[in-house]
Parts: structure tokens; sequence; C-alpha cells
């Protein structure tokens, strides 16, 4: 086993001191009960104890999802909803579970109950193998942890690491401002390497283009940025600030803002922001209980996204950083938000009477936290930590309230694989 430290800030080891290049399995199977390694350390858990749900969070490009409970961690297929399989411990679970695409490598980051994997230390896992492959020990606790398949990002409240992936050897050490919510989010094209992620300044969004070898920093909002979101190609990013009012579309090359969207007047908790693969829709939930669907006016870049992640023509990149960026990346107001009839007589009223508005809109009970993701044919797939999921579809002419299809309660036993 080889150890790398690095004074003061993280340790990192790995079993066999390189990781496997990006080309690994696929979940397929069916597998159900803790994994071998997992088995001599502790026993098979009751199937009657009760399991609390600490996160889910979307593989990358959200046709999986991960759940980390109390008891270990679950894997489930959003296309048609399943449990592909799960991990159960009883020394405790895992408040951070994060997927490489649909593969058999996990990041996982212990909760402050589980006595063998703590919340300060990251677990590079590789499920076919049932075994360890690297591990990063920091002094204080992961907030996040991010996964391409040439990096790996850990976040700490100021600092975000990022690693090369096949030798977990430290590229880059990034300063924050104080973000305990973990805020980070990366590019998954293979041509595109893009991070973005808070910066030192209050509503300021950094963005590393390490492909271009360039740092942008857009000053999105004027108080703290509470969420966001990058295209798969990185070009595009999406905000929004603890005041929960406004979400804001920009050009990450050169941080112009495209577009601005109004969630409504009053203060909110975004939970999160999602993209539609082709760029025309963006979806938010926040804890207002509701579910807020609006149609952008920024065109593709490329090819459609919604059907396979593969690099994009590096000449795209030259051309949003030209001075005619905004000629490629803005279309015409097609009008689908509506505004308010008062909208003709922008800057004389209040702001809000020029915004534009949610076209299609869900409620959800207000007592929990939902994600919200895009799923096929103008759905829209949503995930509870209260264990429910959501499948909703909206009218893409005429908005309006979306329809519910499905609701499945996920954490009861009936969805486990057989």
């Amino acid at each position: 086993m080889t150890i790398q430290s690095f004074p003061m800030t993280s340790s990192v080891s790995t079993s066999q001191g390189v990781l496997p290049p990006a080309g690994f399995g696929v979940y397929e199977s069916s597998v159900a009960g803790p994994s071998a390694s997992f088995v001599h350390s502790v026993p098979e858990l009751n199937e009657n104890e009760e399991t609390e749900l600490y996160s889910v969070s979307w593989n990358q490009d959200y046709s999986f999802f991960a759940a980390g409970t109390s008891h270990g961690f679950r894997i489930y297929n959003c296309d048609r909803f399943k449990e592909i399989f799960r991990r159960d411990l009883k020394s405790g679970g895992f408040k951070i579970v994060e997927m490489l695409f649909r593969c058999n490598i996990l990041a996982l980051v212990g909760s402050k109950t589980n006595a063998q994997y703590p919340p300060n230390k990251v677990i590079i896992w590789d499920d076919h193998q049932s075994r360890c492959i690297g591990e990063f020990s920091f002094r204080s606790e992961v907030r996040a942890v991010k996964l391409r398949k040439d990096r790996v990002v850990i976040v700490v409240e100021h600092k975000i690491y990022v690693y090369k992936f096949t030798d977990l050897k430290l590229l880059q050490q990034i300063e924050t401002l104080a973000n305990p919510r973990g805020l980070c989010c990366l590019s998954h094209h293979l041509n595109t390497s893009v991070l973005a992620c808070p910066g030192l300044r209050r509503g300021q969004v950094r963005v590393e283009h390490f492909g271009l070898n360039m740092t942008k920093f857009i000053n999105a909002h004027d108080s703290q940025i509470a969420s966001m979101t990058l295209t798969i190609d990185g070009l595009l990013l999406a905000t929004a600030s603890i005041r929960g009012t406004l979400i804001r579309i920009f050009n990450t090359v050169d941080g112009t803002r495209l577009q601005e969207v109004r969630r409504g007047v009053d203060r909110a908790d975004i939970y999160s922001i999602a993209l539609s693969p082709n760029v025309q829709w963006l979806a938010v939930s926040s804890d207002k209980g509701t579910v807020h669907i609006f149609s952008l006016r920024v065109r593709v870049v490329g090819d459609d996204l919604s059907t396979e992640v593969t690099g994009v023509n590096c000449s795209a990149l030259d051309h949003q950083s030209s001075s005619n960026s905004l000629d490629g990346l803005v279309s015409p107001n097609t009008g689908a938000n509506p505004s308010s009839s008062l909208s003709f007589l922008k800057g004389v009223l209040p702001k809000y009477f020029s915004s534009e508005w949610s076209f299609a809109q869900l409620h959800l009970p207000e007592c929990t936290q939902f994600m919200t993701a895009f799923g096929s044919q103008n759905t829209v797939i949503i995930v509870g930590l209260d264990g429910s999921f959501y499948r909703c579809s909206f009218d893409p002419l005429n908005g309006g309230p979306m329809v519910q299809q499905e609701h499945i309660c996920f954490l009861k036993t009936e969805t486990r694989p057989r």
C-alpha cells in the first residue's frame, strides 16, 4: 500500500497505488445484501430495523440515484423504477454516496454514527470487486464528493481538492468562502473539463476551465449562493442565492448573464436546480413545497446531449470566448414563460413586474427536501428525503400544473431486488 500525505490537509492511500482507468463494469445485476468486505466486519442487518434516509444523489446522466441510509446505501434505476441493489451494515450508515455514471465505482462518506467510516474520510469503493481501492482522510468533515471519469473532487467547508482519478495525485486546491452545503458541480463531457464552486466573495461563483487552463469569476448574486448546476458540457451555469427568488443562467466562458427567471417574491430555500439535456427547460425545487419549470432561451451548443455523453468540438469553446458568444447562446424570447401584464412598464415599477415566471408547476409536501431531474418525454423525476419518488409530466406547449404519473415510497422493503 502506498500513502501520500499532504501537510495539514489530507492523506490519501490506494490499495495498489493506482486506480483502474475509467472503463469500469456496469450495474446490470440485481444483487442484494452486504458485499463481501462488509460481511466479514459486520453481521447482516435485520430487515425489521427502521432505516433513516440521510441523502440522495443523482448519477451524472440522471438515470440512477443513490441513497445514503443509516444502515448503508442503495442504488435505484429511474428509467423503470427499481432498486438495483443495497449494501447494509450495522456499524453505521453513509451520509454521502456518489456514483460514477452507471459503473461499479462509488465514493462513500460515513455518517457521524458510523464507527468504521467517519465523516472526514472518503472511500472509493469498487462494488464489483467488493473492496476499497482508495481512501482520503481530512482534518474536517467532508461536505461533498463529485466524480468524473478523470477526476475526484472533494469538498470541505473552506477548500476543494481536485485529484486525478487514475493515481489519486492531488492536482489542485481551491480556496472558497464558507461552503457548508458542499456546493460544487462538474461537467461530464470527455473534452470539456469544467468545475464550478463558490468563490471567495459572497454571491461569487468560481469557474475552472481545466482544458483551457482558465479561471473565470462570475458575480452571480448579491447574497450567498444556495444552489448551482452546470450543463453537461460545462458551458452554461444556473445559480440561485439564499434569497431564492431569482435563478440566473450564465455563459461560463465570458461570465455573461444570459437569462433570469423568477421563482417567486417571498424568500425560499432552493434545494435543487436541474437543466434538461437539451437545455430547453430548467427545474427548481424549494422549501415552499413546489417544483417550478421554466422555459429557457439559451440555444444548445453541439450535438443533442440527451442520447450520449461524448466530447464536444473544442472549436465550440473558442467560439464561446469570442465577442459574438451571445449570438450562439441566446435565442429570441418565445414568450413561453408568463410575464406580468405590466411588464411594458419595466424600469418604472418594481423589477418583479417584468420578470419571467414559471411555465409549469407541481405542489409537494413542504415537510421534506426534494431533488429534481429531467426524465424522458417531458417528464420530471423528483426524489425526496422522506423516501418518496415521483415521476411527473408537463405540457411543453401550454404549461400549467404538472400531472403525477408515478409515486413510490422507495424505502419500503418491497422495492428491494429479488
